[in-house]
Parts: C-alpha cells; structure tokens; sequence
C-alpha cells in the first residue's frame, strides 16, 4: 500500500511533508520512494544515470535512504516562455510544446505515469506520492494527471496539506473537499494544517471546527520551521528574505533562473540577495550568476538593465564572480545559438570575464553527475578539493588560454577571483559551500561555524513531523492498515 500527498494550493508545503514522511518512514525501517508523475520546475537534478528529475524528488529520495530514478517523476516540464515548456520524459528531453499540444497527449503520459509507479511500488513497497498545484482544479478535471486523474488510477488513502500561514484554512480544506469528484472524495483520510506560527495548541478549536466541516480528521498542526530544504519550483524565490549577516551575496535573479536551489545553504549562512536586473550591487562581497533556461535571451536583460557593465566594475574593484552553468556561459566572450536554446538563431557577446565560448548547436543535453577536484589556484579554489555536483545544460563551451577551474571543467581567471562552472550542487555540498564562506568570512576578519554547514536537515524534518502529526495513524494508512 502508498499514500498520496496533495494540496489546496501550490506552495502549500505538499514537497516538504513529503521529504518528512519519507525519512521518518524509513526511520521507522520502512522501504519507501516518492513519486510525482508531473512536475513544473526549473528546480532540476541529475540522476546517477544520467535522466533529469525534479529536485524536489531527488531530495524526497535522499530523505529516503535510497538514489533518485527517472520513475519518481516520470514527467518534467520546464517552461521557456511564451507558453512554451521542455518536455522531460523519463529524465530525457522529449519536446518543446505549448501548452494546449501537450495537453493532447495527456492519455499516453498518464499512462506511462502510472506505470513509473507500479515499478517504484515493486521495487519498494511504499511510495508516498506527491499531487502537483492545488487539488481542486476544476477546470482541469479531464487533464489533470498529477491529482485527480492519477488518484482515479490509483485509489489510494489522501491526506491533503493547508497552508495556515496566508489564511483562509477552512476555507482551502473545506472548499478542496467539497469540489472533489465524488469518487476521490472518500480517498481522502486526513487534512495536515501546515506552517502555523506560535504554540499548535492554541488552534485546538480550529481543528474540532476542521474535523466537524470537513468529516475527516485532522492529522496534526506542522509549525512553520526553517530547516533548509530545498525549494521546489519558482514561486519559493519570492518568499526569500536575506539573513542578517555580515557577509553578503548577491544571486542575480535572471528572468528564466534555473536551479536557485544551488544556493540555499549558502543562504543559511550568509546573507543572500536574489538581486533583479537593474539593482545596485554596491556592498556585496561576491557575485553569483546562477543557471537560466534561456542563456543568451537573460544576457540581453543584463546588458539592457546595465547589470552586465556593474558585474565587470566590481570584478575590477577585486569582487569575486563566480559564474554556474548558463552563468558560466554569460561570463565568456561570445555565445552562438543556431536556434536549439532560443528557438531561433542568435549571438551575443558575453561579459568577457573568461576566455570561452559557447555554441548550441544541436537540440541535446548533457545531463551526468560528476566528482572532480578543484584546480589548486587561490584565492578560492584552492580551498574546496574534491567537490560534487551534476550538469544540465544544453551548448557547448571551449576554453581559450584560461585554466580549467575543476578538472575536466569550467575555467578561472589569472587571479583565481572569477571561475565558472557547468556544476550544479557544488554548494548544496557542505564541503564547498563551507569553503566560499571561509573565504568570505577572512576577508572581513569573521570566521564561520562549519559544522552547522554539514547538519542534514530531514533529521529535524521527520523529528517536527513525529512531534506534531499523529504518524501512527499516517503509517497505517501507508501501509494498508487503516481503511
């Protein structure tokens, strides 16, 4: 027997509870996968293998004990643009499609969904799947192969997460509900209320009002707990908020930015700004370029914005740049489209930071994960060693007379203070992200605790789910033992 996780609005919490019950599942020695069949996202990670899965499931997969496969999300959409997504079919790119071609093809996807999860069901036992957006889209009843459709093939026990934080909680519960079709509605066996800030006891009554409106019990009140997990799709990055911290990093928020999840350790310790095109960048002591789906398109923004002159005055006033994937891209001489990344052809000069360049000139991608070491040249590269991460991105890049910054990869300059990389993850990595920090910190006479870079969050995770949910009941309802 599974369970299934859904929603009464995206961003509701739906990846987090999941990571949760995976770990406190196989705290509990029970196999299990997550699984979601649809995932929109530029949030992505790369599996041993070599497919492409949304992050949200890889770190649910962490959570569990065992390695990501393409089957725990069978479909991934990655939007480009004027209603145009890539279409990532068991972890390989498909197509471009607008939206209402892919629609289209909704019998055959779920089809291969469905079967994506028997093999997770056989290969181990328990799957906790994961509904996408919000479960009550009426509209998109006939279609909708993450929530409804999916729960008709799978009749499983559905627990549905609210989100307290914003307001509105009856409603959301009792509305989702209510507008259930009639054969989901008896699926579902609890409502988690999730993010609630200040003492969970204080909402005693409004889970007796919850229990009374809805006819399903209320399974427990999940505080709202920062702990570090990964962020999903894009609409995470407008909750983001800077910590209060002396050393000080700015993300540049490119319009398409892709994988922002590169940073997020970074952020529990130091002081991240996801800075917009156009925005001063004075007072920071290091600048990021982050990956983007459209490299060259966000590059004109740059330059348009006058973001593009202020990142090469800050390298010359001694500002370290560090440049992931599509960013690593953007800081070479010269990038040529034949018309596989923006759809047509195109090129553009690029920020001439680094001695490279890139071509795209065939629709493929190159998805791997890889271990290397960093190239021993200081200021900061020197510090890392052996380092992880995964590349995702289509084109080619060819390094001129600079050196390589990890072997076999990217490039850094004379100085050691600007260096790119087609790695992903390196910072999710303690290791790495521990050394960037160091450096950031010694430059300003600070020193960082290290070993809260290396504390793995869903530990703490599934420790806040067995304090505040009635996990009893929720594992019996994995695994067949609560009807």
């Amino acid at each position: 027997m599974s369970l299934m996780v859904l929603g009464t609005a995206s961003h509701v919490g739906k990846s987090t509870i999941v990571a949760g019950l995976c770990r406190a599942l196989r705290n509990r020695r029970i196999t299990n996968a997550p699984f979601k069949s649809q995932n929109m996202s530029l949030n992505s990670w790369v599996t041993a293998d070599g497919a492409e899965i949304g992050i949200a499931q890889a770190e649910q997969a962490r959570a569990a004990g065992i390695e990501p496969a393409a089957e725990m999300n069978p479909v991934l959409l990655k939007p480009k643009g004027d209603m145009v997504s890539q279409v990532v079919l068991f972890g390989h790119p498909y197509k471009d499609v607008q939206i209402g071609e892919y629609y289209r093809e909704t019998d055959a996807l779920l089809e291969q969904a469905v079967d994506a999860f028997r093999v997770l069901e056989v290969r181990y036992g328990t799957v906790v799947v994961e509904g996408a957006g919000g479960a009550a889209e009426v509209n998109l009843y006939d279609r909708d192969i993450a929530n409804m459709r999916l729960a008709r093939e799978l009749r499983l026990p559905i627990i549905l997460v609210a989100d307290i934080e914003r307001g509105g909680v009856f409603a959301q519960a009792f509305g989702t509900i209510s507008l259930l079709p009639e054969d989901v509605r008896p699926l579902v066996a609890g409502i988690i209320v999730n993010k609630f800030r200040g003492d969970p006891s204080l909402f005693d009554s409004g889970v007796k009002a919850l229990e009374d409106l809805c006819g399903v019990p209320v399974l427990g009140v999940v505080p709202y707990a920062d702990l570090g997990i990964a962020s999903e799709d894009s609409l995470s990055i407008e909750d983001k908020q800077a910590r209060d911290n002396p050393i000080r990093i700015a993300v540049i928020k490119l319009p398409h930015i892709a994988n922002f999840t590169d940073f997020e350790l970074l952020e529990r310790h130091a002081a991240v700004t996801y800075v917009r095109p156009g925005e001063s960048l004075a007072g920071y002591d290091c600048i990021i370029l982050p990956g983007t789906k459209n490299t060259i398109d966000d590059l004109a923004v740059l330059r348009a914005a006058g973001t593009a002159d202020e990142i090469c005055r800050m390298r010359a006033a001694g500002v370290p740049v560090i440049g992931i994937c599509g960013g690593y891209q953007m800081l070479g001489t010269h990038l040529v489209d034949a018309g596989y990344e923006s759809g047509e052809p195109a090129e553009a000069e690029g920020l001439g930071l680094l001695d490279v360049s890139t071509t795209f000139s065939a629709y493929r991608k190159t998805t791997r994960q890889v271990r290397t070491h960093a190239a021993p040249v200081p200021p900061i590269l020197t510090r890392f060693g052996e380092v992880e991460g995964y590349e995702i991105h289509m084109g080619e890049s060819r390094r001129g007379v600079c050196r390589e910054a990890f072997d076999g990869d990217g490039a850094v300059s004379d100085d050691g203070l600007v260096f790119g990389t087609y790695l992903h993850g390196i910072f999710t990595r303690p290791p790495a992200a521990a050394a960037l920090l160091s450096y950031l910190a010694g430059r300003k006479g600070l020193e960082i605790e290290e070993e809260d870079v290396f504390r793995d969050p869903y530990d703490d995770l599934a420790a806040l789910l067995e304090r505040h949910l009635d996990m009893e009941h929720i594992v019996g309802l994995a695994l067949g033992r609560v009807q």
